[in-house]
């Protein structure tokens, strides 16, 4: 086999490489310093920001106004979707783990999964019932007109002065 390179050539250049890349033996530690400096400074600034409340921590949006329309409605239950599945499939798991040994222990797990999580399903399916609530139109004190989905009978009235507390998802019509 041929030797494309002599040592002799190769050792001045690699010398320079390694020279001129690498730095001096003295500027690691300070170099280290400072960037655990800047990674304690950074984490610190995380953890601040993380912590800080909002502008308007505990003030809620309270707005005025009059009942326009009040129409009962039904709300879809507030249960999670899939979480009876998921529950059943590692109850079944759990069971199936419990039966046999090696191939069998796999297949018994398998089949328990899936059991397990058919049966959650259909236990979820039957306790997840609509909620009664209101569908309350509000005209406020500006001509806007809101309208707000809460559950439950609120016992309002058309014509009766109301406030809306809060915004979006959270808002709630309550008598003045």
């Amino acid at each position: 086999m041929a030797k494309f390179f002599h040592d002799d050539f190769a050792r001045p250049i690699r010398d320079v490489l390694v020279s001129e890349t690498s730095p001096p033996q003295q500027e690691l530690p300070e170099m280290k310093r400072t960037l655990s400096t800047l990674a304690a400074i950074a984490i610190a600034l995380a953890l601040a920001a993380c912590a800080a409340p909002g502008p308007n921590a505990g003030e809620v949006e309270i707005r005025k106004g009059v009942v326009e329309q009040i129409t009962d409605v039904q709300l879809d239950s507030n249960h999670q979707a899939g979480v009876g599945a998921v529950v059943g499939a590692l109850a079944g798991v759990g069971i199936g783990s419990l039966i046999g040994g090696g191939t069998g222990r796999d297949v018994a797990m398998v089949a328990g999964a899936l059991g397990g999580a058919w049966a959650g399903n259909e236990v979820q399916k039957r306790n997840a019932t609509p909620q009664p609530g209101q569908q309350i139109i509000v005209r406020t004190t500006n001509g806007v007109l809101v309208s707000v989905t809460q559950p439950g009978n609120s016992g309002l009235r058309n014509g009766q002065r109301v406030y809306i507390e809060g915004s979006g998802d959270g808002a709630r019509v309550v008598p003045q």
